[in-house]
């Protein structure tokens, strides 16, 4: 359990403010249905994270000794530096709506994919893979941790978003990875 819940937490106060909940935000105020880009962020969470967890793994069972606890340590001390500086999102988000909710769906898990690689979500989630050698829990948690976010986004849209403070979740995001670089240093 302890993979599971430490992958939700982790991920979770990570991903907000993150450039995919901004897509998120951006895909529910263009398109207005929810239940197929909710669903769409699922099925692109799930492929992305279960490639970055199962590289994790593998570079885990490949690359082992005591080194790698360093490695992964100091990852997650970059990471929280990395947590620090906000995203934006790009200028191409849809600016049409989709009426198909097959074609809001495909192309949210086109995009949420594609935005997804290489993220601090993403990277963390190989990180806590190596650190747990558990993918089925790490990447049931990474995604948990993903829709608690972007569900919420969503639904509420920009308003929420507008309202939440940001710089502070971003601070709250950096001490977690900090946290977590030094228990991994720490404790092995």
């Amino acid at each position: 359990m302890e993979a599971f819940l430490v992958s939700t937490g982790l991920v979770a106060i990570a991903e907000i403010g993150d450039k995919t909940m901004l897509l998120a935000i951006a895909l529910a105020a263009a398109w207005r249905r929810p239940l197929p880009i909710i669903l769409g962020i699922l099925a692109a969470t799930l492929a992305n994270h279960a490639f970055a967890a199962l590289a994790g793994t593998l570079a885990a069972q490949y690359l082992g000794g005591p080194w790698m606890r360093w490695i992964v340590g100091f990852a997650f001390l970059g990471f929280a530096l990395w947590a620090l500086v906000p995203d934006k999102l790009d200028d191409d988000a849809p600016q049409t709506a989709i009426k198909s909710a097959w074609g809001v769906f495909w192309t949210t898990v086109a995009a949420f994919f594609l935005v997804e690689m290489g993220d601090k979500t993403q990277i963390a989630t190989a990180g806590l893979a190596v650190r747990f050698e558990n993918l089925p829990l790490v990447v049931a948690g990474s995604t948990l941790g993903m829709m608690l976010v972007n569900g919420p986004a969503v639904l509420l849209g920009e308003k929420a978003a507008g309202a939440l403070p940001l710089r502070y979740i971003r601070w709250a995001a950096a001490a977690a990875f900090a946290a977590t670089g030094v228990w991994v240093l720490l404790a092995g």
